[in-house]
């Protein structure tokens, strides 16, 4: 050892890693050949890689004669990695070979490392990965690591926001506002219809995501290189999937066709796009509100939300909508991450997909930034906005689409006249309408009654 370096060796020769590192040669080389981008896998995948070592050492121990003390020493060793403890010690890029193999013995060799420091014989390959492929490890830890993610940080977010969502609308049961298509004015409706119109799009992606992280629960680790499981007893794939949903406290199952899933990611693929249109689903939230939130003054003016920052470095007193805005700029950098990993998905060659890396990184960054968005956009802005009841009261008393009320009484022709009229004057549309009507005020005022518009039907 010299000049803060060691000596280390694997198949191909001599490498020189540094004294202080826990990985070993296969790492070094990936360091040395992958100098792309300077991005590494979540650190969700690789606690995920290292959950596969656990459970599959439990499961070696069970088929293939592992040692009690190599496997304990392993489970040790992953569960420090689970902890988040040596994060510094993955640093391969994510551009890389495309079966995530450097990943793999990246992990591998950490772990060998720290059960020698235990004082256990382990070598990184006859152990830690024993009866697996980095090409059966990579998918099955993208499946963990999204499950996860979803089951622990995604779907509590996403029912919180919908909960806020709804509990906002309760108190906003009374408030009845002009409702906009083609961004112009149409027929009035409550906050309660438009909240609820919001909860009930999150409510589509939230039932949709228990139903994919069902199939996202069927690994195919146990295949091994291609499929076929070589050099994996046959008992394997059962015995780490118990093992694993020991440890992870959800029902994952083996594959009755593995092949399948290191074959092909559109499992994957599957799944980002239903966070694809939950990301579309923040973005039609977050514009909402921005347009709602416009102004103060030469804007709509409808709601208020809360003051989070000031908005400008020259124009003093300015307040922008901040949190709609990052939420949106968070649905087009998952609208990014579908279009890469839909190209991605599509490059399963024969038995193996080889752009595991890179669905991983975009897949795992949507899960996070959509778990976040969720909660910031519930508790930032949407739980304490504020009402310009003012605002939305004169608005629709001047609204001429109310006229459409009187369809049926007066005809589309003659309701077209009364609401051009009521436009290009400024005035109400009941003063027009009792100018050209002999229907009267009583009657007129009866028709015309936001709150009543709000609930559909034919006027009597």
């Amino acid at each position: 050892m010299s000049n803060g370096y060691r000596t280390e060796q694997d198949s191909m020769g001599e490498i020189q890693v540094p004294a202080d590192a826990l990985y070993a040669a296969q790492t070094q080389r990936a360091v040395n050949n992958f100098t792309i981008s300077g991005l590494t896998l979540p650190l969700p995948m690789i606690k995920a890689i290292a959950r596969v070592k656990a459970a599959a050492a439990t499961a070696n121990a069970e088929v293939t004669g592992l040692t009690a003390q190599q496997r304990d020493a392993i489970r040790a060793a992953a569960e420090q990695i689970i902890d988040g403890q040596h994060q510094q010690q993955f640093p391969v890029d994510v551009f890389q070979t495309g079966s995530g193999t450097s990943s793999n013995m990246n992990v591998n060799e950490v772990i060998a490392n720290l059960c020698q420091q235990q004082g256990v014989e382990v070598h990184p390959n006859d152990h830690v990965n024993q009866s697996q492929s980095s090409n059966d490890v990579i998918p099955t830890a993208l499946q963990i690591a999204s499950v996860l993610m979803i089951e622990q940080q995604l779907q509590p977010a996403l029912k919180h926001l919908i909960d806020v969502t709804r509990n906002k609308a309760i108190a906003l049961r009374d408030v009845v506002k002009t409702g906009r298509t083609h961004l112009m004015d149409a027929m009035p409706m409550t906050m309660v219809q438009e909240l609820d119109a919001w909860a009930g799009q999150l409510d589509q992606s939230a039932g949709q995501l228990p139903q994919l992280l069902q199939h996202s629960k069927v690994l195919p680790q146990g295949g091994t290189a291609i499929g076929t499981g070589i050099n994996a007893p046959k008992a394997f794939a059962d015995a780490f999937a118990r093992a694993l949903s020991n440890d992870c406290g959800s029902d994952f199952k083996a594959s009755p066709n593995p092949f399948t899933g290191i074959a092909g990611q559109e499992l994957n693929l599957q799944l980002h796009g239903q966070l694809n249109t939950l990301a579309t689903t923040l973005l039609k939230i977050s514009n909402d509100l921005r347009w709602m939130n416009s102004g103060p003054l030469a804007g709509l003016g409808e709601i208020q939300l809360t003051a989070l920052q000031p908005g400008s470095s020259i124009m003093p007193g300015k307040v922008n909508p901040v949190i709609p805005e990052a939420i949106a700029m968070v649905a087009a950098q998952v609208n990014g991450n579908h279009t890469t990993i839909t190209t991605a998905a599509q490059q399963g060659n024969f038995q193996l997909n080889v752009m595991l890396p890179v669905i991983a990184y975009n897949l795992l960054q949507s899960i996070e930034l959509l778990s976040n968005s969720c909660l910031s956009l519930a508790d930032k802005a949407i739980k304490d906005f504020e009402v310009n009841h003012d605002r939305l009261n004169e608005a629709l008393a001047k609204n001429p689409i109310l006229v459409t009320a009187l369809n049926p009484v007066i005809g589309y022709n003659k309701a077209a006249e009364i609401a051009k009229r009521a436009y290009q004057e400024g005035r109400a549309i009941i003063d027009v309408a009792d100018e050209m009507t002999d229907l009267g005020r009583d009657k007129l005022q009866h028709l015309l009654d936001p709150k009543k518009l709000t609930e559909g039907g034919i006027s009597d």
